[in-house]
């Protein structure tokens, strides 16, 4: 699949590893590469079902068209698919359920 980045800070802790540490924290910020990877690797959106660590669902209410999966503890990785379903747009790291 075909992974875009909605801001320059989340591109920029893709591209090193080091500065997703600083940001989030080592476990989450290795857990975002990861995912990330896992994501880039697969060749469409229905075989990230499959992944059941990924737990991928979607989000309601305000953030109705909107999907998650989980990086770690309470942290997840939230991003929009588009219509075709072929690119994936990564929105934010959160702390979803807060601290």
């Amino acid at each position: 699949m075909k992974v875009r980045f909605a801001d320059r800070q989340l591109e920029r802790c893709f591209l090193d590893g080091g500065l997703a540490n600083r940001t989030w924290g080592e476990s989450v910020g290795q857990r975002f590469v990861q995912r990330v990877k896992v994501l880039q690797a697969s060749s469409k959106f229905e075989d990230l079902f499959e992944a059941r660590t990924l737990r991928l669902h979607p989000l309601t209410g305000n953030r109705s068209g909107q999907w998650a999966l989980k990086l770690i503890g309470r942290w997840r990785l939230i991003f929009r698919l588009s219509e075709d379903r072929q690119t994936i747009t990564l929105a934010e790291v959160s702390n979803y359920y807060g601290n």
